[in-house]
């Protein structure tokens, strides 16, 4: 069994007189993960504020998304928890491309804060790819800048996408071999799947494996992902991976977050990933949802933003 991670049960059947024992997936589970990994930033971050320096991490959030406002209020209780400076910009639907281009410069000029991101998606009449493109290199926590992006695909990375960085660490601290495994990553994003596929090429722990992406347009899938010794799946689409398309005993790390109704919870939806639940029966590990990459997306994030304010210090030092 891999390190880190909680086996299931076996279920047992008794049929026609025999004993059939069946193995589930052992979990990976990303909160198990993700406080280890906040262990290591305490100790970074107490280093750091010896010398006068608090991580300082801003969010800023364009409209009124109900899914952000949540995703941004954890990152601010994140950012209070571990004792780093955290600044939420709240700006009606209404700003314009200009408006947010100047709060964009004020943040790249703050020194207080080393890191920070523009909350996707943004409203339709504001240029994405514009306003990332204005954010400084340095601070670009999510790693969207071209800049990021183009270092990360020749594996000089300064920062590593958040969700895609979450990924690898699962697989390396659960103990999950990747050198020369067949990595299928389903979905083509560019937050997740073609990320995704560039780190896991590279010369580098939690990588070197052989990677074939994915996606919408492929057809029968199906014969690709059973290849997969690793299967990575963000493809946006609920249960969308059958048991008959994974191989048996092929670790599934599932990115999805799908809300589908369910008339027994709470809020008459539940959350469930892009991998059907009864794959647990062919993966011989397999994360969770929820409770597998979503805390370590969060996690990633203030990882890259402890860096930033250690890169913010050696650049003072060095003046």
């Amino acid at each position: 069994m891999p390190r880190n991670v909680s086996a299931c049960a076996k279920v047992i059947n008794i049929k026609r007189g025999s004993l059939t024992v069946i193995m589930t997936a052992d979990l990976i589970l990303g909160k198990e993960i993700s406080q280890q990994i906040y262990g290591e930033l305490d100790a970074r971050i107490d280093r750091l504020k010896k010398n006068g320096i608090t991580p300082g991490l801003a969010v800023v959030l364009v409209g009124d998304d109900p899914a952000s406002q949540t995703y941004v209020r954890m990152k601010g209780k994140m950012c209070q928890e571990l004792g780093m400076h955290s600044d939420t910009i709240i700006m009606p639907e209404t700003t314009t491309q200009e408006e947010l281009l100047a709060r964009v410069s004020e943040l790249n000029e703050n020194p207080d804060i080393h890191g920070f991101l523009i909350q996707l998606p943004l409203p339709k009449h504001i240029d994405e790819q514009a306003v990332i493109n204005s954010i400084d290199p340095s601070k670009d926590v999510d790693c969207f800048h071209p800049f990021n992006v183009g270092r990360m695909l020749i594996g000089e990375p300064e920062f590593l996408p958040a969700t895609p960085a979450g990924v690898q660490q699962l697989l390396i601290r659960s103990g999950v071999k990747t050198d020369g495994k067949h990595v299928v990553v389903v979905g083509r994003s560019n937050i997740v799947g073609k990320p995704m596929a560039a780190m896991m090429v590279q010369k580098a722990i939690g990588a070197n494996s052989t990677v074939t992406v994915v996606h919408s347009r492929t057809e029968d899938i199906g014969s690709i992902t059973r290849q997969a010794d690793i299967l990575i799946v963000a493809i946006g689409k609920a249960g969308f991976i059958t048991p008959g398309m994974v191989k048996e005993g092929a670790v599934v790390i599932d990115v999805g977050t799908n809300h589908i109704p369910d008339p027994a919870a709470k809020k008459g939806t539940r959350l469930v990933g892009d991998v059907d639940e009864n794959v647990k029966e062919k993966a011989s590990a397999m994360t969770p949802v929820p409770g597998g990459v979503g805390p370590m997306t969060i996690c990633m994030l203030m990882s890259n933003t402890v860096h930033a304010a250690e890169r913010a210090y050696e650049r003072k030092c060095s003046q």
